[in-house]
This record gives C-alpha cells, structure tokens and sequence, in this order.
C-alpha cells in the first residue's frame, strides 16, 4: 500500500469515529451530506481490492453510489442555463402595452400588436398575448361597448350635471337648492332656492340657465340629472329647444352623477353643516358668496389644483418663498377663509 492511499485509510477511519461520537446512543447510524461527500472524495481514489478489506460502516459499492451522485450534482451545477426559457419581455414594453389596452378598451392583443409593429417594437404576438392574461386582461375582449365613465371623460366640455339640495332653516322649513356644475371646469351655477320646486319655477330657472350659458358662450350638448320628480316635461323640453339632450341617470346609480354629487357633499361639509340659516334670503346669499369662493378661488384636484375661473400660478422664486407675507380674507363671517399674498 502506497503511503497515499494509507493515509486515505486514516482519514476514513478518523471520519468514521467521528459520526460514530457524534451519534452516541444512537440505534442506527447516519451519515450528513458532507460526511457523504469527504468519505466518497477520500475512499473512491483508492484501488478496488483496498476499498473492499477497508472497515467501513457502509458497503463499498455505497461509497460508489455517493461518488455518483456527486459528481451528478457538479455536472448538473455547471451545466444547467442561467435562465430556462426565453428571456422575459422588457419592463418598459409590458408597461406600454397595458396602457395601450387601458386606454383603448377596443382593441385586442393583435391590434396592440400592430400599434407596436407601427412604433418599431419587434415582440410576437404571443408575448403580447401573455402580458394580457397575466394582468388578467382578456387578450381578445368584447370590449366595443363605450362606459359610463369613458362617456363622461370624452364629453367632458360639453356636459352640464344638475341635481337638488335640501336644507332646514333655524325656523323648521324646507329649503331645495337647484344647482349646476359644468364638467371641464367644475363652475358651479347656483340657479335658485325656493321651499317650493314647482314646475314653472323649475322651467323658469331652466331658461334662466340657457340664458346664462348664451352670454358665457359655453356649448353644451348634455345634461345629467336624476329621474326626480321635481323636474317636469318642460324643463326637458326647454333644454332640447337650445340644443341640450338631457340624460338620465339609473334609479339609485348616484355614481352616475358623480362630479356633482361630489360637489353636494363639498357644499354640505363647508357651508351648510358649519352655518345657521336664518331664512330663504340668508341662503341664498351665503349660496352666491360661496358660489364666487368656489368658482374663483378653491382649488380643485381634477385640474391640477386650479380654480374654476383662475389658473394656477407660477411657482414663487426661491428669495420670495423666504420672504412670505400671506393674508387671510374672511367669506361667510369666518365659515370660509381665503389666503392671498399681501401686496
């Protein structure tokens, strides 16, 4: 025996005492993935008929079986492919196909397709068709039908939505407010209060609104309500002389006429929940003064924090911003601040 291979021998033999005081007690003795590996690294070298008469706790023909599955698992390690598959579609290609198809509900995977090919996007038409269904998009959708909301979006500069408010005065009546919100630039119409909507006062303020439109040349081809009662043929029939189709809502959908729904809340909240209505008069007036407050100074998110009737200003220079003088002007008694630079 060569001194290499009886120093093999040793270190085996060493190795196998070790497991051996590892697992004192033990009914049956077991050997780790790393006591496999050094046994099979240190025995296998040896010749055959060495590796036979050697004391070992396993037979031979297991030290092999380890060797085997070793040398499996290096081959499999150096040989398996960074990534199986094709590689995965850019990021920026997935995102601009997902707003191709938000933004054009119509199309399937084979017209946004086409729309890459247009843009010089080379992908397959597969890939666009997967990105769909793993987003949860039917690639090939009926989606022909235009909704609510893309209706509202598209003919936002010409629609008007009106709706009814009621409010109690300090002595117990019932006061209806009708109002009037233009879409594209959120101004608000106040067009009268009254304790009693009746049909010729619901007429006379729909020529009162088509009047005013004339003057603030402003085209409108629909208006939104609900099916109320309080309006009667006539005021529909009105509008439809000036041009207005008036659009229903469904029964219970408020949804539907969500711009100005949003704006009832808005007046409730800052004006009539936090002021004591005296009577039909004091209304009114607090309606008109925060009429102007909305329609002239209230940002409004949906366009980009501007008001109504006033832009955005420009932003201030860094030497003004550390120099600010801001006054504050009261509307309503103190119901409704308003914050101005100082001259």
């Amino acid at each position: 025996m060569s001194d290499r291979d009886k120093d093999a021998e040793i270190l085996a033999l060493r190795h196998q005492i070790t497991v051996l005081e590892r697992q004192l007690g033990a009914v049956r003795v077991t050997f780790a993935p790393e006591d496999r590996a050094f046994l099979a690294a240190v025995l296998v070298p040896l010749p055959r008929q060495v590796l036979r008469r050697l004391r070992l706790l396993v037979q031979p023909d297991t030290v092999l079986r380890w060797h085997r599955d070793l040398v499996k698992q290096r081959h499999a390690r150096t040989c398996r492919p960074k990534r199986p598959g094709r590689p995965p579609t850019v990021r920026s290609i997935r995102a601009l196909v997902l707003r191709l198809v938000r933004e054009n509900p119509s199309w399937g995977y084979r017209r946004v397709h086409g729309e890459l090919a247009t843009l010089g996007i080379q992908v397959a038409a597969s890939t666009v068709w997967e990105i769909l269904k793993t987003e949860g998009v039917d690639p090939a959708p009926d989606r022909a039908a235009t909704t609510w909301a893309d209706f509202l979006h598209s003919q936002a500069d010409a629609l008007l939505a009106c709706d009814f408010i009621e409010t109690v005065t300090l002595t117990g009546r019932r006061q209806y407010i009708l109002a009037v919100i233009e879409h594209a630039t959120r101004r608000i119409r106040i067009l009268g209060t009254t304790t009693h909507p009746t049909a010729n006062w619901v007429a006379q303020a729909a020529r009162n609104l088509v009047m005013d439109l004339e003057d603030a040349a402003v085209t409108v081809t629909y208006l939104i309500r609900d099916r109320d009662t309080k309006y009667p043929a006539l005021f529909d029939q009105i509008l439809a002389d000036a041009g207005i189709q008036v659009v229903l809502t469904g029964v219970r959908m408020p949804r539907m006429n969500a711009i100005m729904e949003r704006w009832v809340q808005t007046c409730r909240h800052e004006l009539l929940d936090r002021t004591l209505v005296w009577n039909e008069r004091h209304l009114l007036r607090a309606l008109r003064e925060f009429e102007q407050h909305h329609n002239e100074h209230r940002p409004h998110q949906a366009m980009n924090q501007a008001a109504p009737l006033r832009a955005t200003p420009e932003p201030l220079d860094p030497g003004q911003i550390t120099r600010l003088r801001i006054r504050r002007t009261d509307r309503l008694g103190g119901v409704v601040h308003e914050y101005r630079h100082a001259a």
